[in-house]
């Protein structure tokens, strides 16, 4: 079953709009959203929780319309867009008792399981928090309520190497129990570690949908060490820019065997097939 199904979403503003934008995340798995500033991540997740008001589109979660079952289908999901920045002055177990009576599935024991793995003091306020409590602050509301579907608008940016690692694990784990998460980050490491799939999109528009083992199985990383590009395998290489020594590009896999001995070949991560995508 389809945790999350869009198809054809479109939003016009006067600069930028988002174009027959479509993916489905399936239950259970976890997908990363990446693309570049600007290419239109958070149009595109404020869309699918009509934060913003799309101008055409359908959008499915669990099977429901949004558009005729918004308030159950948003008592099944959690959101999380940055850190809280609401009620800064008041602490944060009077935000938890009021957020707590919107949710007749609210699990107390979950949230306090979480607050304590994640070292947050109720009696805090969140202008007390730096940037990274009050990301994980936000996930503990998040994670409190049973959400079957986790939406998350780069939910670790704000986070150190270690506490990063940590709410992997968390994430890991939620899929294990059958929770699905989509979310957009840059930190594409952390995508190579636990997403299943990802969505990219670049200018408004889906370049890709696909297991993330498929996207990467494409391409192959390429080291040139040269003072210029030779121009019998330019057209092999795709986003080819300089490099502390010579240059550095992606290749379709399929022409890998096309380049010559002195260009180094390696498995691409994610990171590295989306710098030279963008530079096609």
């Amino acid at each position: 079953m389809e945790a999350l199904s869009v198809k054809g979403l479109c939003k016009e503003y006067p600069s930028f709009s988002l174009k027959d934008v479509s993916f489905s995340v399936e239950q259970g798995a976890i997908m990363g959203f990446i693309g570049r500033n600007g290419a239109g991540k958070t149009t595109t997740l404020k869309s699918i929780l009509n934060l913003v008001h799309p101008s055409r589109g359908e959008i499915r979660f669990f099977g429901m319309e949004l558009e005729k079952n918004e308030p159950e289908i948003k008592r099944q999901i959690g959101f999380v867009s940055g850190g809280v920045d609401y009620y800064v002055k008041k602490k944060i177990k009077t935000i938890t008792g009021v957020t707590r009576r919107f949710y007749d599935d609210w699990d107390e024991q979950a949230y306090r399981r979480y607050m304590a793995q994640f070292e947050l003091d109720e009696n805090k306020t969140p202008d007390q928090l730096s940037a990274g409590m009050k990301v994980k602050y936000a996930l503990t509301l998040a994670l409190s309520h049973r959400a079957k579907l986790l939406i998350l608008d780069e939910p670790t940016s704000g986070l150190d190497p270690v506490s990063r690692d940590d709410l992997l694990d968390v994430f890991l784990s939620l899929q294990r129990e059958g929770v699905s998460i989509l979310f957009s980050t840059h930190i594409t490491s952390d995508l190579d570690r636990c997403a299943d799939s990802i969505t990219y999109i670049r200018r408004g528009e889906i370049a890709t949908s696909m297991p993330l083992e498929q996207f990467l199985g494409q391409y192959m990383a390429a080291e040139i060490d040269a003072d210029a590009i030779p121009t019998d395998i330019s057209a092999l290489l795709i986003g080819a820019k300089p490099a502390k020594r010579g240059y550095t590009a992606i290749v379709n896999k399929q022409d890998a065997a096309k380049l010559p001995a002195f260009v180094c070949l390696a498995p691409a991560d994610l990171e590295t097939a989306m710098i030279h995508l963008e530079k096609e």
